[in-house]
């Protein structure tokens, strides 16, 4: 017995001196990944004759307008320094734009910048050959080339746009922009005083400029890249003036990297109408909002007192103060605040998806599990050890992980040591076996395929996942054995650590498509597969 009491004593040990030859031996990878590139890393830092970045144009669109987007190179403000970014049309965000639901419109995208790049539209379901992934739907676009996009917009509801091409640097140095497509019933939403638009993000600055990318390595692939400065639509002070009493609709969307936003307001009820495609069946109050990277809400909130309401990001482990809403004492002249203390029933949503709730009973005809492979650093002895010993143990090496979710990058050495070389995030088939590119699934237009989604929480670093699926929709059925009884039309949900979480994918829109992780790292290291629709 005290022989085993020993033995046992010492695996914590056994378990930090693994872990510390893991950041040692990461180092030494990413040391020998930098300078293995032409130019020690950096991409181009300059910032003279650049324009300064500006705010976003909204831009109203009719039925088969078209319209000109440019990839530019600017430079922006941040942290008190004049730093080299990328903007849609010389803007972060990008411009705006804005469609009603039916609507089909071109946008001619020229590439301004000084590397290749596309535009992915993100949540619409559009024709597949304008879903701006490269080598899968188009050729990359090159410095100086023009792409015309055809954009359907079906759906009602807030999506995006943004790169598919090295998206943790492109999307990161700000090349984001948002699309709203009005519902064509007058009365799908509340009527509010007025709606506001809200990019949630934050970058990693360095001294005085952003840390490093390099050109052919992603660095910063196990965890993503945290930033340490807080944007609101590439904004360090964002605020927003308003009259006492107004109802204030926020279309918010979430394009960092990796950080997961816990979004608070203090003193003031959030009430949540709708998410990425559209509608809740029925509102409902909240003190709080998750929002992982991709996913957009659509809230509504009263200001009914004067003073300052600070827009904040409250974690386990640190807060931060986004933004503030101003709020004057000179009262709204049009008073809704009866209105909104209702939780409405949206009653084209609740008919739209009346027919899907007999899935929830139904087997899933796919399991995908998420995982890590270190192997490609460590070798599959060391990993099988190192598996072997955190058995039960939910992981060995953690950071800022509070249910599930990382809410703060607390080991920027072990992070900053791997890279797309070493660590290679994993989606795989548990009935093929397959893995990533190698999983082929074809489906026919018409169907319903249920998805349980698997976080593996005993890999060597288990993380949350957010996992979009381009170019179709679907339904959050259940999460860890909870029924969900309120739907709403999906294109990304977020897998915890260590979460089931059962989706309803609508197969609706014929070509071949992708799935992936939207930590920008994770897809860079791999975690991405695609699926035919026939």
């Amino acid at each position: 017995m005290k022989k085993m009491t020993e033995n046992s004593s010492k695996i914590p040990y056994l378990i930090l001196g693994i872990g510390l030859l893991v950041i040692v031996i990461t180092l030494v990878a990413v040391i020998f990944a930098v300078n293995s590139n032409d130019t020690l890393g950096n991409f181009e830092r300059g910032i003279s004759n650049l324009e300064l970045s500006r705010n976003p144009e909204i831009i109203d669109l009719n039925y088969r307008d078209t319209y000109q987007i440019n990839a530019e190179i600017v430079k922006t403000n941040i942290n008190g320094n004049e730093i080299r970014m990328f903007g849609y049309n010389g803007q972060i965000p990008g411009p705006l734009l804005k469609a009603k639901q039916g609507s089909k419109i071109s946008i001619d995208f020229t590439n301004k910048l000084d590397q290749e790049t596309t535009v992915h539209w993100h949540g619409l379901r559009l024709d597949n050959a304008f879903d701006g992934v490269p080598d899968l739907t188009q050729k990359p676009i090159k410095p100086g080339e023009t792409f015309r996009y055809e954009l359907n917009l079906p759906d009602p509801g807030m999506y995006w746009y943004h790169p598919h091409l090295r998206e943790d640097y492109q999307q990161e140095l700000g090349l984001y922009g948002n699309i709203l497509v009005i519902p064509k019933e007058e009365d799908y939403f509340n009527k509010v005083n007025r709606e506001e638009f809200i990019f949630l993000d934050d970058i990693q600055i360095d001294r005085n400029d952003v840390s490093s990318f390099y050109k052919d390595v992603t660095t910063q692939a196990l965890m993503g890249r945290f930033g340490n400065i807080m944007l609101i639509n590439g904004k360090e002070d964002y605020t927003l003036n308003i009259k006492k009493g107004e109802v204030v609709r926020f279309f918010i969307t979430n394009s960092a990297n990796t950080r997961t936003f816990n979004l608070n307001i203090p003193n003031a009820e959030i009430k949540v109408i709708g998410s990425d495609g559209g509608a809740y069946e029925k509102e409902f109050f909240t003190e709080e909002l998750i929002i992982a990277p991709s996913e957009r809400y659509i809230i509504e909130v009263l200001f009914d007192n004067p003073g300052v309401y600070n827009l904040m990001n409250i974690n386990p482990l640190k807060q931060y103060n986004l933004g503030k809403i101003s709020v004057s004492t000179e009262n709204v002249a049009e008073d809704l605040s009866s209105e909104f203390l209702k939780t409405n029933e949206n009653n084209y949503m609740i008919k739209e998806v009346s027919e899907l709730k007999k899935y929830i009973n139904k087997d899933p005809d796919v399991e995908l599990s998420l995982d890590l492979n270190f192997e490609g650093m460590m070798g599959s002895s060391m990993t099988q050890n190192m598996d072997h010993n955190m058995h039960g143990n939910t992981g060995m090496i953690h950071s800022g992980e509070s249910n599930g979710i990382e809410w703060e990058d607390t080991m920027a050495m072990m992070n900053f040591g791997s890279t797309d070389n070493n660590v290679q995030w994993i989606i795989k088939d548990k009935k093929t076996g397959k893995t990533n590119e190698d999983i082929d699934y074809k489906w026919n237009k018409g169907e319903f395929v249920k998805i349980r989604l698997f976080n593996e929480p005993n890999s060597i670093h288990p993380m949350q996942h957010p996992i979009h699926f381009h170019g179709n929709r679907f339904i959050v059925l259940e999460k860890d054995g909870e029924v969900n009884k309120n739907f709403v039309w999906k294109d990304t949900v977020l897998v915890p650590k260590g979460s089931t979480t059962d989706i309803l994918l609508e197969i609706s829109n014929p070509g071949n498509w992708m799935a992936h992780c939207h930590i920008a790292e994770h897809l860079e290291s791999g975690m991405m597969m695609e699926f035919e629709v026939i």
